[in-house]
């Protein structure tokens, strides 16, 4: 279960405001991408909490308000579809990242990244954990905030396109999913650069 290790050591160094950092939807066919920075006080206790992909949604969706309460600040920023298709998924990762990261309004000092590779443009020192949300509550309630925001917008495109279903696989390349791209062709939401194989076999 995460917990809060990696943020004591970062305040052992002279650090006191350590957000962790989390993405959401860096591999579906629709939708933008997602990112959530959150600064929790160390030691807090939020019962259940750890990677969102290990938990279910409505425990994800009970989560969601706790560490919203809880947290001294968090926010939860994209990175366009249009963004997505101008330069790649990674670099509208990283413009997400940022983007929450700068939301929290210079409250943090540090931060603790998912992943493997630093935000390119990061104003603030930062360390990448890989399986971050597995290990770091602060990178876990990120994940949880953005996991549910984004969720929670592909639930509002499933009511302004309901033949592609994005309520059930929110936007990841199911077989339902791609089947339903192939019979009513992409929709506005959808990422070109992504359906390019899909729709290439369909020619």
């Amino acid at each position: 279960m995460p917990d809060f290790e990696l943020e004591k050591e970062a305040t052992a160094k002279g650090f006191k405001y350590i957000c962790g950092v989390d993405e959401a939807g860096r591999g579906p066919l629709a939708g933008p991408v997602c990112a959530a920075a959150v600064i929790l006080p160390l030691d807090t206790e939020i019962a259940g909490l750890n990677d969102s992909k290990k938990l279910s949604e409505k425990r994800r969706e009970a989560l969601y308000d706790v560490i919203k309460e809880k947290a001294l600040a968090y926010c939860v920023a994209y990175g366009s579809l249009e963004e997505i298709e101008e330069f790649n998924i990674l670099e509208a990762t990283f413009l997400a990242m940022n983007r929450s990261i700068d939301g929290l309004a210079g409250k943090a000092d540090y931060a603790l990244v998912d992943g493997n590779r630093v935000p390119k443009g990061i104003k603030i020192p930062c360390e990448t954990v890989v399986k971050g949300d597995a290990k770091s509550a602060s990178i876990a309630a990120a994940s949880i905030l953005a996991k549910v925001t984004r969720d929670r917008l592909l639930l509002e495109y499933d009511k302004e396109y309901p033949q592609y279903n994005f309520k059930k696989h929110k936007g990841y390349g199911t077989k339902e999913h791609t089947d339903l791209i192939l019979e009513y062709g992409p929709s506005p939401i959808h990422r070109m650069s992504f359906l390019k194989k899909l729709l290439g076999d369909k020619k």
